[in-house]
């Protein structure tokens, strides 16, 4: 037997108590006549100590084994004095009450004196601390991912991913969901992000996919009749990377028969209340807020609104949809920059007025950033002498004070404006908006502000070619007073999607649709993205097949699983709960891969690699 009891068992009620423990060591404190060491192993930390004057070596050379003999006097054993972090030890001994008790450990009453200490194995020095505040940098951490998840905080993240699984299987289950697997290696339909490839040795020339998402095999599940089905599964998207992306991720993929959009919001905000309620003991009494996908834009500049601060969006100007109607308090006074602007919206930052010159040019500099690309934003203030702008010699008082009203200003706050492109702008000014709150501290990763974003544009046109695309896919359904547009080609940019996605605090955790169900509308769909018939038959002429065998009205959603556990985390890097994650160029730097294959390899399969 290895061990009674794990390093994170033993508490002062099993003082006197002889027991064996096995682990790392995770530090040594040479005290003199003692040797302390932090044994750990994934469930914690117990102290042992070693009483030097009371120890021999048993066993010839090399690192052995120790045992207690009390008669013999010997010096420190120099082979013990080696022991070393990391090491894999094995311990036997009693456990007794600590003299200065640790209140940080949970073991931190006890410890454990040494009878008997055996190295399992010896380690090499770790490249970087093996603590919860390492020194290791990122591409270091990865390289050596399996000295990394030895760190009590990373450990933490896989028992938060572990229950969270488990606990969107119990919801699931309770609600007559099957847990159903899909293929891996399918058929490429490159729609959306790019596919990876799998060449077929059996089948020369010809590749499979990895999927994307099971979307099509969920759809032909309902056909069955399986009614509810989900699945906790790998997804795979050649993309470009960031903190929230992976080349290889999880996504919670559910879809059911019989429903409208109704019911599927409804079943899965029960799913993620269960969450809140069985992770983090959050209860919301209320149903979360929906937002339609044009509030979302105009009031925050983007589809997915961090809600846990305010800052909506406001208007100095008409806005340019159509039909829409407003005041203008902007035009025609000289200032260019406002005259010539489609558009100049702000938000109202509470309590900044204060700010120095040093403070608002670095938010200018800010936006100036290429990646947000604005020219510059305009500041009216509201300080103890009144209100104050940036464009003062083109604004009376009372032009001023009618900004104030509009954004319900009150002393003390700060107006920041911006101009230009409508769509441009408001995406720019969400930048500034989510930039001030993070400033401002506002941004709590512990508070949690869940919405529905609804009645999104079914279609989306590619500005250079004209060409329509799915805002999600070539499955999602029109709404059913919009579905005679599709039909017609006609004003396809205002055909709405039975389509919806949960946001929390700023992250899209996933969405979905009510599917066409009907083989006459999905060749429809087919025919505004530009496939041909032959085409829309060859990629996916077994789903309309299976429309023509009694396909049940049906929809679903999909979460991305990852994000999800992350943002319970508290954490943005989803790389920090997925056990071997790729580096921002999709590389697994551990085992090094991608990577060449052998000729013979290539042969088989009839590829030929160029340079």
């Amino acid at each position: 037997m290895y061990r009674t009891h794990t390093c994170g068992e033993l508490r002062l009620t099993d003082a006197g108590k002889t027991v064996t423990l096995a682990g790392w060591v995770q530090r040594v404190r040479d005290l003199g006549p003692f040797l302390f060491v932090d044994l750990r192993d994934r469930y914690g930390i117990t102290q042992i100590v070693v009483e030097w004057l009371d120890y021999h070596v048993k066993g010839e050379g090399g690192l052995g084994s120790f045992v207690v003999d009390p008669a013999k006097r010997a010096e420190k054993v120099e082979t013990l004095a080696k022991l070393g972090r990391e090491f894999v030890v094995q311990v036997s001994g009693p456990v007794r009450q600590r003299d200065n008790e640790n209140p940080n450990l949970p073991t931190g009453e006890i410890e454990v004196l040494v009878t008997e200490l055996k190295v399992l194995n010896a380690a090499k020095t770790p490249p970087f601390t093996i603590e919860e505040e390492t020194d290791g940098g990122d591409e270091l951490r990865m390289k050596y991912r399996y000295l990394d998840l030895r760190r009590a905080n990373i450990r933490r993240n896989f028992e938060l991913r572990h229950r969270m699984a488990m606990e969107v299987r119990n919801y699931l289950s309770a609600h007559h969901f099957l847990e159903v697997e899909t293929p891996v290696l399918i058929k490429s339909t490159p729609e959306g992000a790019r596919d990876f490839v799998v060449p077929s040795r059996m089948n020369s020339g010809e590749f499979y996919a990895l999927p994307q998402s099971p979307q099509t095999f969920k759809q032909l599940l309902m056909v069955a009749g399986f009614d509810r089905y989900f699945q906790i599964v790998k997804c795979f998207r050649d993309e470009d990377l960031r903190q929230d992306r992976q080349p290889e991720f999880t996504q919670i993929d559910c879809e059911m028969a019989f429903v409208e959009q109704e019911d599927i919001l409804n079943t899965f905000e029960g799913m993620a209340k269960h969450l809140f309620k069985s992770i983090h003991e959050v209860e919301f009494s209320e149903a979360f807020p929906r937002m339609s996908f044009d509030e979302a834009m105009k009031g925050y500049g983007c589809d997915k609104p961090d809600l846990r601060f305010g800052m909506k969006f406001q208007s100095l100007t008409p806005d340019p949809s159509p039909g829409e109607r407003g005041e203008d308090l902007v035009r025609g006074v000289g200032f260019k920059v406002f005259d010539e602007a489609e558009l100049v919206v702000g938000i109202n930052a509470e309590g900044c007025a204060g700010w120095s010159r040093k403070q608002t040019d670095a938010l200018i500099e800010f936006v100036k950033r290429p990646q947000i690309g604005a020219t510059g934003i305009v500041f009216l203030k509201w300080t103890e002498e009144g209100l104050k702008s940036t464009v003062d010699k083109f604004y009376t008082p009372e032009h001023l004070q009618k900004w104030a009203e509009r954004f319900c200003m009150k002393q003390g706050d700060l107006l920041c404006i911006m101009a230009g492109k409508a769509d441009k702008t408001r995406k720019q000014l969400n930048e500034l908006r989510l930039h001030m709150g993070d400033l401002l501290g506002l941004r709590d990763p512990k508070v949690f502000k869940p919405l529905w974003v609804i009645d999104f544009p079914l279609l989306e046109q590619d500005e250079e070619t004209g060409r329509w695309h799915a805002m999600h896919h070539p499955f999602t359904a029109p709404k059913p007073e919009d579905a005679q547009k599709l039909f017609d080609q006609q004003d396809l940019g205002s055909v709405r999607a039975n389509a919806y996605d949960l946001v929390i605090n700023g992250t899209e955790i996933g969405g979905g649709s009510i599917r066409i169900h009907d083989r006459t509308m999905q060749e429809a769909m087919f025919r505004v993205l530009g496939f041909t018939d032959d085409d829309a038959r060859y990629k996916f002429g077994f789903l309309m097949d299976a429309f023509e065998y009694g396909a049940p009205p049906h929809g679903g959603a999909a979460f991305g699983f990852d994000r999800w556990v992350s943002l319970f985390g508290h954490r943005t890097d989803i790389r920090e709960f997925i056990a071997f994650p790729k580096n921002n160029s999709g590389r697994d730097v551990m085992i090094d891969a991608p990577s060449r294959i052998d000729q013979i390899q290539l042969d088989e399969l009839g590829i030929t690699v160029k340079g």
